[in-house]
């Protein structure tokens, strides 16, 4: 859990090294995903190749450590491919731009090495969880901005983090071990850098449920007391 003297760390590397940090990180990655989508049409293959496969890799595919990073959503439709991918730099970017490139690169560094463990005790992983990590980040930073979804329907923030977390929720069930792997191991992550966040958020998620009943249930009468439902 995140404790008092971590964000001090952070701070400290943000404050001492900020400098050494990969500036505009996620423009980068994405980026790279373009450069994969389009060499998936030339060579439709290509990914395979690029993917973490815990056999290729202790075969001496050793590449396969830093290139599933650029690895693209994947998705039969090439819109929802695109939009994954400025989904993951806008959300990227902001919280670069919020925290400073060095607490994120330290955060998207450690969802890597999270996710090379799982795949060495599951056999597979890829970057989605760790990208959709970011969005539960944005949702616990940014809880009351509203976004368009699909351009048309406004909704904040913190329901699309609810929302986030059930599809979470739902994978984490129906899916594999390579999928509880990878969703456990971006968890672990998130919840370090965001523990306190995560709680205060929930608290008054349930705070502002408790108002909306009581405004709803309280009739004043002549005893000044509240006609709670039977």
């Amino acid at each position: 859990m995140k404790t008092p003297s971590f964000k001090r760390w952070l701070y400290k590397m943000e404050y001492k090294y900020s400098r050494h940090a990969i500036q505009n990180l996620m423009l980068v990655i994405t980026a790279g995903m373009l450069i994969v989508l389009v060499g998936s049409f030339i060579n439709p293959g290509i990914s395979s190749y690029l993917t973490l496969n815990r056999s290729a890799i202790l075969s001496g595919q050793v590449w396969r450590l830093v290139t599933f990073i650029f690895v693209p959503p994947i998705s039969s439709n090439i819109f929802f491919t695109l939009l994954g991918i400025y989904f993951y730099y806008f959300v990227g970017s902001t919280l670069e731009s919020t925290w400073g490139s060095m607490k994120f690169n330290i955060y998207y560094l450690c969802g890597i090495i999270g996710l090379i463990v799982s795949t060495m005790v599951t056999g597979y992983a890829d970057t989605f969880y760790l990208n959709m990590s970011l969005f539960f980040a944005f949702s616990v930073l940014y809880p009351e901005n509203q976004v368009l979804l699909f351009f048309v329907i406004p909704v904040k923030m913190k329901w699309l983090g609810v929302l986030n977390a059930v599809m979470f929720a739902f994978n984490f069930m129906a899916g594999g071990w390579a999928t509880r792997g990878a969703i456990i191991a971006v968890l672990v992550v998130f919840l370090i850098f965001f523990w306190s966040e995560t709680i205060g958020l929930f608290r008054k998620l349930s705070s502002n449920n408790t108002q909306r009943n009581f405004k709803k249930n309280y009739k004043p009468n002549g005893n000044n007391t509240i006609n709670w439902p039977k």
